[in-house]
C-alpha cells in the first residue's frame, strides 16, 4: 500500500470513528481547486501528499469515552424534553412562559457575579449552591431549572452537580439511572472527571452525578476533604464561561451543605412559602454568615399578586 493510500485509510478510519480530522491532522492536505472529501479513500479523491507521519505522532482512533487525541471524553444521555416539560421543568425552545422568566430574573444577578460585573469581585462566583432550611422545599426543582436556564445564555456552558450526596435526586427527576460521580471521584484518584461527567442533549448543560454512596459513612469530612478542594478548584478555573451549579442538601438536618458552602461564591436559598418557619429560615441564613454572596428564592408562591407580576408572559 503506497503512502496516497495509507493517508486515505487514515482519515477514513478516523471518520468512521466520529471524528472530524482536518487534512493536515493526517498527513495529507487536500488539493486546491477540489471539493472537501465526503467520502475519503474512494479512486475519485485527489490528495497531495505530505510528510508521513507515524503512528505514535497521528491522531489514533478512539475507543470509547475518549476523542482523537487520545483525551477522555464524556458520557452523552438524552433527556425525556417531553416527560420533563410535562412535569414542571424548562424546555428551551418552547414558546416563552412565566416559569422561563421567573427563571431570567432569578439567574441575571447571579451571572452579573459570575462575570464580574458586580460592584465588588466574587472568588469563584461561578460556583453557585442551591439548598433549602428543611427538606422538601423545592431545592432539586429550582437547581434543574436554575442550570437549563443558564444553558440557555449564549455565552455560558453549565454544569449541573447533584452534591446532595446522601439523598441524590437530580438523576432520577431527569429520568437518567444511577450514574458513577461526585463520590466516586473523590473516593477513586484514577477516575477523571470526563469518565463520570454525562453531556445531554440540552445544549451546554452537562452533569455531574453524586455517585455511590455505599459504603462510604464519612461523606462530610470527603467535601471537606483536599481533593474535594482541587476539585472545586479545577472546577471553577479550567473553563472560563462555565457556571457549576451544585443541589446541595438541605442546610438544618445536615453538615454537607455547610462544608459545601464554605467553597461555594454564591447560594442560593430556597424557601417554601407559607410552611417554612421563619425560625429556620433565620438559623439557615445563620449558618451561611461567612459565605460572600447569599440569596433567596421564594418557591410555591400562590399569591393572586405574585402571580399578576408575570402575567403578561404566561402562555
Amino acid at each position: 500500500m503506497n503512502t496516497i493510500e495509507q493517508a486515505a485509510k487514515r482519515i477514513e478510519q478516523l471518520r468512521r470513528a466520529g471524528i472530524d480530522v482536518p487534512w493536515g491532522a493526517a498527513g495529507v492536505e487536500q488539493q486546491t481547486g477540489q471539493p472537501p472529501a465526503a467520502d475519503a479513500g474512494t479512486a475519485d479523491t485527489k490528495l497531495s501528499v505530505a510528510p508521513v507521519v507515524t503512528d505514535a505522532q497521528s491522531a489514533h482512533l478512539a475507543p470509547d469515552g475518549e476523542d482523537g487525541r487520545g483525551e477522555r471524553r464524556s458520557k452523552q444521555v438524552d433527556l425525556n424534553l417531553h416527560r420533563l416539560g410535562d412535569t414542571g421543568y424548562l424546555i428551551p425552545g418552547r414558546e416563552r412562559s412565566q416559569l422561563e422568566e421567573e427563571f431570567r430574573i432569578i439567574k441575571r444577578p447571579l451571572l452579573k457575579n459570575a462575570t464580574g460585573q458586580s460592584a465588588a469581585p466574587v472568588n469563584r462566583a461561578n460556583l453557585i449552591m442551591v439548598t433549602s432550611a428543611l427538606p422538601g422545599e423545592g431545592k432539586t426543582y429550582t437547581s434543574i431549572n436554575l442550570a437549563i436556564s443558564l444553558a440557555m445564555e449564549l455565552d455560558h456552558t453549565v454544569l449541573l452537580v447533584d452534591a446532595d450526596v446522601v439523598r441524590p435526586a437530580v438523576l432520577d427527576r431527569l429520568g437518567l439511572p444511577g450514574s458513577p460521580g461526585l463520590l466516586d471521584i473523590l473516593t477513586q484518584p484514577d477516575l477523571d472527571l470526563a469518565d463520570v461527567m454525562l453531556k445531554t442533549n440540552i445544549p451546554k448543560l452537562t452533569l455531574l452525578p453524586a455517585g455511590s454512596a455505599a459504603g462510604v459513612v464519612n461523606t462530610t469530612e470527603l467535601l471537606a476533604s483536599g481533593a474535594m478542594e482541587a476539585l472545586l478548584t479545577d472546577l471553577a478555573q479550567t473553563y472560563s464561561d462555565r457556571i457549576i451549579v451544585f443541589d446541595a442538601p438541605p442546610l438544618l438536618p445536615s453538615t454537607e451543605s455547610r462544608v459545601l458552602a464554605t467553597h461555594m461564591g454564591q447560594i442560593v436559598v430556597v424557601v417554601e412559602a407559607d410552611r417554612t418557619p421563619k425560625t429556620s429560615v433565620a438559623q439557615a441564613f445563620n449558618t451561611l454568615e461567612a459565605c460572600p454572596v447569599v440569596m433567596s428564592v421564594l418557591n410555591k408562591c400562590s399569591s393572586k399578586k405574585a402571580n399578576a407580576a408575570y402575567g403578561y408572559y404566561a402562555v
